[in-house]
């Protein structure tokens, strides 16, 4: 835990310092371009994730991923159970997953097919009437999961995958929004330990995420929880997490139009294909080729990294997880795979039928992606509810707390979610000023300036350029 230490982070602050400085003399002389946007504290945070997030030495990739999977323990406002979802005995839902891949491809992509395994994930919930440092109990599992649904007031059951990436984080680095989340709805949370790239490639993930869905309407006989109906469930992530709900969600509408009785065998059961009462995103992730515009436009008001270059990936220090061998061109899927719909939510073209769908994104480097998905789908007669804050960088609901906009999006969040399991969602768009939170409505189906051909196209060059880039690599420094 010595990453956690006050040692630790005064290491890391203090050559910090002078820049951390400079940055807020700018942003109080109104030099900085964000000045008017963003507090101070906001200021030197940003700068902060932006030093993590591009550092001038990157770390190698297991170092950085090591560094996510620490867990800082539980303790507060939350209940943790503990639990692990079993892999059933057929492998039926891995044939559907693999079948699905295979009608959605173009033809030429190329991916593992992972092997089916037990998942592990934590059900979240309030812990009512006790302080921020309040230790979590010695009890058994069981036992802590009958103390949250004591608490549990609602019929809002939430599946989270947490963001970072697809190869950063754990359910541990986010137990305090989705414990926010679940006091909020007055529901409770599965948040799920799905596998991590690179060493677990796309579609494993997807596969995880799967198997965790298909568990809440048919659990195991030895399950905490008795089976869940579909309407009852939401599906919600951040970043990652969020592109992984909506390609759960898509991989669902897939099955029911081309499974024969829409059902699938799990654990001797046949259990219906049935879809969610809404998927709920903070700042997702739907294109992994990141070829959109405001990747350039919006980067003053974001903290992520630019798209990946020749000179970027050849800069990742080697180690055991990266690159691989042979190499691959992203460290979630093979390369020719970027425009699956299974992968990016964005390549995908029809959603008619689909549940209610929530978006939220700031001014950030992924807004054009989101703009275009959300617009698509309402077009669709999708039930969208859309909200864009202005200035306001990737998940900064969940990063800034302090801030108004972040106080009013999880407000947003948590009213979808229970809206939607009340089926009482109604498409709405709205644009928040930054500071003042003034509201202005928007058109859904009229949010992108780009018309679907376009951003395929940009993805299908995106796609090809990023293989170019590897090839030469490959033949040029095939060790990095």
């Amino acid at each position: 835990m010595d990453d956690y230490k006050p040692s630790a982070l005064l290491r890391f602050l203090l050559p910090k310092t002078p820049a951390l400085a400079k940055q807020a003399l700018w942003h109080s002389l109104w030099l900085s371009p964000t000045s008017s946007k963003w507090d101070l504290k906001t200021e030197l945070a940003v700068k902060l994730l932006r030093d993590i997030m591009n550092p001038e030495v990157p770390l190698p990739i297991s170092k950085f991923q090591a560094l996510t999977l620490k867990d800082p323990g539980i303790r507060g406002r939350m209940w943790i159970s503990k639990v692990t979802l079993p892999a059933p005995e057929e492998d039926d839902i891995r044939n559907a997953l693999i079948t699905a891949i295979e009608d959605l491809r173009e033809g030429g992509e190329k991916f593992h097919v992972p092997g089916l395994v037990s998942v592990e994930a934590e059900w979240t919930g309030h812990r009512a009437n006790v302080d921020s440092q309040r230790l979590r109990p010695d009890l058994p599992e069981a036992e802590h999961y009958e103390r949250l649904m004591s608490e549990v007031s609602s019929n809002v059951t939430v599946l989270y995958f947490h963001g970072g990436a697809f190869f950063l984080c754990d359910p541990a680095t986010h137990r305090k929004p989705v414990a926010k989340l679940a006091r909020l709805t007055r529901g409770r949370c599965l948040s799920v330990r799905y596998r991590l790239s690179p060493q677990h490639p796309f579609p494993a993930a997807l596969l995880d995420a799967f198997l965790a869905y298909i568990s809440l309407l048919s659990p195991a006989d030895d399950s905490f929880h008795s089976a869940i109906p579909a309407s009852h469930i939401i599906l919600a992530g951040d970043s990652a997490g969020g592109s992984l709900a909506l390609c759960l969600l898509q991989l669902l509408i897939h099955l029911q139009r081309t499974l024969p009785l829409r059902t699938i065998t799990f654990n001797t059961r046949t259990v219906p294909i049935s879809l969610p009462a809404g998927v709920a995103t903070l700042s997702g992730w739907t294109d992994t080729t990141r070829c959109l515009p405001s990747w350039d436009l919006n980067a003053p008001f974001d903290y992520l990294p630019p798209p990946l270059t020749r000179d970027v990936i050849a800069r990742f220090p080697k180690c055991d997880l990266w690159p691989t061998d042979p190499l691959r061109g992203d460290l979630y899927c093979d390369t020719s795979m970027m425009c699956h719909p299974l992968v990016s939510p964005l390549a995908a073209m029809d959603w008619h039928g689909s549940c209610p769908i929530f978006f939220s994104y700031g001014q950030e480097m992924l807004l054009d992606e989101g703009k275009a998905l959300a617009a698509r789908m309402a077009k669709q007669r999708v039930t969208v509810a859309w909200g864009e804050w202005e200035a306001m960088p990737h998940c900064f609901a969940q990063l800034f707390e302090w801030l108004p906009a972040g106080k009013k999006c999880f407000a947003e969040l948590a009213d979808f979610c229970e809206g939607a399991v009340k089926s009482s969602i109604n498409s709405k768009g709205t644009w928040y000023e930054a500071k003042t939170g003034k509201e202005r409505p928007v058109v859904v189906e009229k949010l992108s300036i780009l018309d679907d051909e376009e951003v395929s196209q940009r993805m299908r060059r995106a796609r090809d350029e990023r293989e170019e880039m590897i090839d030469v690599i490959g033949r040029t420094s095939p060790k990095l």
